[in-house]
């Protein structure tokens, strides 16, 4: 079946990102085209419009992008058309408000056999493989047959709704950190993806909950969502800080989220021996620690945390129960015509967290 053309953003390379009218994808078998209604614009979007070598490679390592491909993968939207036995494969019909997970899962693979599917050795992310992947900046989206999509409920607003994707990442970077009730947590960034950690983290009810950033508001932001504890690192002894709270030992949970090397080697100051060092974020450029830290000196148990594997469920039910929030989040929206000015927007400190948005008769599921 052929459609006329839609409006997408495609990466074509590092800082060659357009938007052109492309053909709008069709529903094969077991597919479904959506709808966007939202599609949000992550670090890692940013980070790889940059041109970082972690997308892009260099010194040996080859790329993991696969231009031309539209971008975005913090999207959802409503379900604008079903190929033949999507409905039961997907268990949706036409007009549901749905969102897929950010990985396409090979399902054949050691991880994806075992159930760690999250850590697909194939890998492909919508917003950053071409056809096979392509992404939510877009008017309407094909959702493969090995995707994974969950659907949304119609209490959700939409600002909610388009933080699910960072809220499930949220969920499963807290709970690598192990919380207990006794811990003194650190959380290190305050942008969209921390002020999710702090919600989630406190729902978790640790001793002390500390968010550190270098900017105020996001800082203010933090103790209305449920912080303790904020610092400021320019003006603040974070240290010192952290070991009046710990009796001098350091936090028990260190949370890393400011995707800049500094908040790596804070933590390993910050952080107690035989504590628990969680990373989230994604860089755009190499770090440099004293690894001897890690072993010698504190015996550090360090985690890493990627995606949100089996959290979209649970962090659709926190939305729909009211006990996480997108407000003071989503900052900023656009349309997708406007997206160079949403791009610096989300790139900057000025917002927090930027949306994407088609034209208005995109918004609703008729």
């Amino acid at each position: 079946m052929q459609y006329a053309k839609m409006q997408a953003v495609v990466c074509h390379g590092p800082k060659d990102y357009r938007l052109q009218e492309i053909q709008r994808p069709a529903a094969r078998r077991n597919e479904l085209v959506i709808k966007i209604a939202a599609c949000g614009i992550c670090a890692s979007d940013c980070k790889c419009h940059s041109g970082a070598a972690m997308f892009w490679g260099g010194e040996g390592q080859e790329a993991w992008v696969k231009p031309p491909v539209v971008a975005g993968h913090e999207f959802f939207g409503y379900v604008a058309e079903l190929g033949e036995g999507a409905d039961e494969h997907f268990d949706v019909k036409l007009g549901d408000r749905v969102i897929a997970e950010q990985i396409v899962p090979c399902g054949k693979c050691r991880f994806c056999t075992s159930g760690k599917y999250w850590m697909c050795e194939v890998h492909n992310i919508f917003g950053f493989q071409r056809e096979v992947a392509d992404g939510g900046m877009a008017d309407y989206m094909r959702i493969p047959p090995n995707a994974i999509v969950h659907k949304i409920p119609d209490g959700i607003t939409l600002e909610d709704a388009a933080i699910i994707e960072p809220l499930s990442c949220a969920i499963h970077t807290v709970n690598r950190g192990e919380i207990q009730l006794d811990d003194v947590v650190v959380i290190a960034g305050a942008g969209p993806l921390g002020l999710l950690m702090v919600q989630v983290a406190k729902l978790k009810t640790p001793k002390k909950l500390v968010v550190i950033d270098l900017v105020q508001e996001r800082l203010d932001l933090a103790l209305k969502m449920g912080a303790d504890v904020v610092i400021d690192p320019t003006k603040q002894d974070a240290q010192a800080i952290v070991a009046g709270l710990t009796g001098g030992y350091g936090c028990d949970v260190y949370i890393e989220t400011t995707g800049v090397p500094m908040g790596v080697t804070q933590g390993l100051q910050l952080i107690r021996k035989l504590g628990r060092f969680v990373e989230f974020s994604v860089f755009g450029k190499e770090t440099s620690a004293d690894w001897s830290i890690i072993g010698d000196r504190k015996e550090l148990d360090v985690r890493g945390a990627h995606l949100g594997p089996y959290c979209y469920p649970i962090a659709i039910d926190l939305l729909a129960r009211g006990l996480v929030t997108s407000n003071g989040i989503v900052t900023h929206d656009f349309p997708l015509e406007r997206w160079e000015e949403a791009f610096a927007l989300a790139n900057s400190v000025a917002s927090i967290k930027v949306l994407l948005r088609p034209v208005a008769d995109n918004l609703t599921g008729n």
